[in-house]
């Protein structure tokens, strides 16, 4: 055997690649390589189905790879695959079917950040009080453009019936029409499911904790990790 950069034969053996292949090194140039690099090795399907299962709890894509037995930049090209195809809107065969009464919905919005944490994203969120269902959701700046893409995000229902309950922040008052909203403290309690769903945001998804190393370096993979997670939040409540 011959080290394919240097064509030196001082060849050892060091260690055992994730997809079970010997790992050699060259003890003249220090390159590592395997036999046959051209041979494709496949991720099972039972690897996959567990990625996705860790990708829905506060484990970071490290961590990840380390329980899965998959190699980082395997599970990074994955999760950039995944995350893409995640619908930014909330399935509509989820939704409850249109009673008489209008639903009531709290709105409140949290902040992370992506890169660095000078580039604060707020996560803007709307909760169905009634079914607990994440009735819309937006990653952007808190300013009125923010509240403008989750009212956008609402289904057509839920803009046109709903009441809605807020905090204080401006923006709100320049995008909810002003005989559906009511601007609220916390101390009345009326805004109390969505802020205890922020609390659920951060406890599960390890990119929206505070003092971590897990945040987002990408902000399309910000955005489709929180989506993911809502639709998997949406779906084990079982309204029908």
């Amino acid at each position: 055997m011959h080290c394919p950069s240097c064509d030196s034969d001082k060849i050892v053996r060091n260690g055992i690649r994730e997809n079970d292949k010997q790992n050699y090194r060259c003890q003249s140039c220090g390159r590592q390589f395997v036999e046959n690099p051209s041979g494709h090795y496949r991720i099972s399907d039972e690897t996959c189905d567990l990625v996705d299962r860790l990708l829905l709890e506060r484990i970071p894509l490290a961590g990840i790879a380390r329980v899965a037995q998959v190699s980082e930049s395997w599970l990074q090209k994955y999760v950039n695959a995944k995350y893409k195809e995640v619908p930014r809107q909330v399935d509509p065969s989820i939704l409850p079917e249109k009673k008489t009464a209008p639903p009531v919905v709290e709105y409140d919005e949290m902040w992370s950040f992506v890169g660095e944490k000078g580039d604060k994203q707020w996560l803007w969120l709307a909760i169905d009080r009634k079914t607990r269902l994440i009735v819309g959701a937006h990653i952007a700046g808190r300013d009125t453009s923010g509240a403008q893409g989750l009212w956008d995000n609402l289904p057509e229902r839920y803009r046109e019936e709903a009441y809605c309950y807020t905090d204080f922040w401006e923006a709100y008052c320049a995008v909810i029409p002003g005989e559906k909203h009511q601007a609220v403290g916390k101390e009345t309690g009326l805004t109390n499911h969505i802020e205890r769903f922020n609390l659920t945001m951060r406890q599960r998804v390890s990119r929206l904790v505070r003092k971590s190393l897990s945040f987002s370096k990408s902000l399309d993979n910000h955005i489709g990790t929180i989506w993911l997670f809502i639709h998997h939040y949406n779906r084990s409540l079982g309204v029908v």
